[in-house]
């Protein structure tokens, strides 16, 4: 079905006028401007207790693409590019760093706790996508439930991780491709010696990478999800080779010391190997574009997410099996690991497979970032010039570009460890505030909770919050040691247990994650562990990105998303509404 329009007639698709990127009242001319900001403060009142709802965002924002994403994906699609995406994105490229450094063969459990929580966080976003299918993952679902701030704070951050993510594999690659050329993963890299370290080495190749697969992915949805699932049967046929033999030529030698920097290596190492499952939330993108979310979603998310999980666990094994983990390449740990076995000639099969793996991981990293990109860009927190999808792909070029562009530009310049830590760090914080919404979308209802209630849901969540984040803060800080980890524990038990015995508000319209509140509240425990068990410095480089978007925030967001929410106030949105009905836009 092609595309429907909601466009001017006539109108061009490439245009760039100042008002295709701020339409809005404040940003009219200087004065209008000057007295937006003098009227800040009770603007961000207003947008800090704003929240969204499912029928605003499935049928109002999509109004402002002009054109429609096509609806084209079956659970089959949705499966083979959670695989596409997530395989790849990590388990090639900073395994062999985290077991060489920090965990040693109990890499192995580190995958397993890094999967465990994954697959909670899997489970949120399955029920979200279900009940809301839009383009705008995560963003769109902390916007319903948690308000139009907070679901800022994640869109930067989903920004930051698309960018980074991108950016990081765009390296990957680079140094896969240089090691199967010259057994030298900095071969295409520019050496700047004025630049500090870790900045200073350019990477040209890893740019015209990105360019190249984003420029496929903007080429159609259908064409991408068919070329990402038949490139992805053959990465399953390489995996099964890598594991079988790594098991065979594996050596139970290899795997002792098991934990050679104790269990904080494996909990370290499992925080920035979370990075190897980033990617299955792109999925949840994809629900404007399946042709039955209801169905198709939960399959692909969570049966793609509990396969990947065991693949996942099953390669490190074999990687710690076949060489001492204080002789893995740090960069290219699977070619390099079968030349030091004497299978010289696998490298190459090894090296093709990752570079595929990280080249779908890309595509379906581009399809996502694109499409998060675009439902913020129709809540005009971004020019929503962004927002526009082209009449003939059904895709979002604009915002394709734009995350191109930028990815580039980090991938030029920043090497893969300073990568991984910040999309580690923003991964983890956005995956806790999905938990977090969805115990408010189940225990909190604007039409029916009352204030006591809705206090008691409150202290409960302060709590379950609370006690994770002091219990991740003891664990970085070693202060109290197991003493103080079993208090943290006890009370978060407490919390979640009041918050059980609260009548729920809101059962799920499809599909639900069981045991509410037990599964939420123990993803937002993992989470805040894993994060508490980064480095200081992926933290500063948090806040220090945080704070720039803050900054955006206060003199330009709050100012576009208020004009926008206001300027038809006293109308009715049954028009809209109407519309988009037409279009189609939902089909269960």
């Amino acid at each position: 079905m092609e595309p429907s329009s909601s466009a001017p007639e006539n109108r061009s698709y490439w245009r760039w006028s100042k008002r295709d990127f701020f339409p809005e009242k404040s940003f009219e001319n200087g004065k209008s401007y000057c007295a937006a900001l003098a009227d800040t403060c009770p603007r961000l009142r207003d947008r800090l207790l704003n929240r969204s709802s499912d029928s605003h965002e499935l049928l109002v924002l999509p109004l402002a693409s002009e054109h429609r994403m096509n609806r084209c994906l079956t659970w089959w699609d949705l499966s083979w590019l959670a695989f596409g995406s997530v395989v790849g994105s990590g388990i090639f490229v900073v395994t062999g760093q985290e077991a060489r450094f920090h965990a040693g063969p109990a890499i192995v459990l580190s995958y397993a706790a890094s999967g465990f929580s994954a697959l909670l966080s899997a489970l949120c976003y399955t029920e979200f996508a279900v009940d809301v299918p839009v383009a705008g993952g995560s963003f769109s679902f902390l916007r319903i439930e948690l308000g139009d701030f907070l679901a800022f704070v994640a869109a930067g951050n989903i920004l930051l991780e698309a960018l980074v993510g991108a950016a990081g594999l765009g390296r990957s690659w680079s140094s896969y491709f240089a090691s199967m050329v010259k057994s030298d993963p900095d071969f295409f890299r520019i050496r700047i010696t004025g630049f500090k370290p870790g900045f200073d080495l350019l990477d040209p190749l890893a740019v015209a990478v990105l360019l190249i697969t984003n420029g496929i992915a903007v080429s159609g949805t259908r064409k991408t999800s068919i070329l990402t699932w038949l490139s992805s049967l053959i990465t399953t046929l390489v995996i099964a080779f890598i594991i079988i033999i790594g098991f065979v030529h594996g050596k139970a030698s290899n795997l002792s010391p098991f934990a050679p920097f104790g269990v904080d290596g494996v909990f370290n190492a499992a925080a920035v190997v979370y990075w190897s499952y980033s990617g299955f939330d792109m999925v949840a993108t994809m629900a404007e574009e399946t042709k039955k979310p209801s169905r198709d979603i939960p399959i692909g998310l969570v049966g793609s997410m509990s396969m990947i999980t065991v693949i996942y666990c099953l390669m490190a094994l074999s990687l710690v099996s076949m060489v001492k983990y204080t002789e893995i390449d740090a960069d290219a740990a699977y070619s390099v690991a079968f030349v030091q076995i004497g299978m010289s000639w696998a490298k190459y099969l090894v090296s093709i497979c990752a570079l595929k793996g990280m080249t779908t991981s890309l595509l379906v990293g581009s399809m996502g970032q694109a499409r998060y990109t675009t439902q913020i860009a129709r809540s005009h927190m971004i020019p929503p010039f962004f927002a526009l999808v082209h009449p003939k792909t059904g895709t979002p070029v604009n915002a394709t570009l734009l995350t191109t562009l930028c990815s580039s530009v980090i991938a030029l310049f920043s090497s893969l460890d300073v990568l991984s830590s910040v999309f580690s760090i923003s991964t983890l914080f956005i995956f806790m505030l999905m938990a977090v919404a969805l115990l408010v979308r189940r225990y909190y209802s604007r039409e029916s909770t009352g204030k006591s209630e809705l206090a008691r849901v409150l202290i409960c969540l302060f709590v379950i919050v609370g006690s994770s984040a002091v219990g991740a803060a003891l664990w970085h800080s070693r202060i109290l040691g197991w003493i103080g980890y079993t208090v943290a524990a006890c009370v978060w038990f407490l919390g979640t247990l009041g918050m059980s015995l609260l009548p729920k508000q809101r059962a799920p319209k499809v599909w639900g994650v069981p045991l509410v509140p037990w599964l939420p509240s123990l993803s937002v425990a993992t989470n805040l562990f894993l994060m508490g068990s980064l480095g200081t410095e992926a933290f500063w480089r948090f806040i220090i990105c945080t704070a720039v978007m803050f900054l955006y925030y206060f003199f330009v967001a709050v100012h576009a998303t208020y004009d926008v929410e206001h300027q038809n106030e006293g109308k009715t949105n049954d028009e809209g509404v109407q519309n988009a009905t037409d279009q189609e836009v939902v089909v269960l």
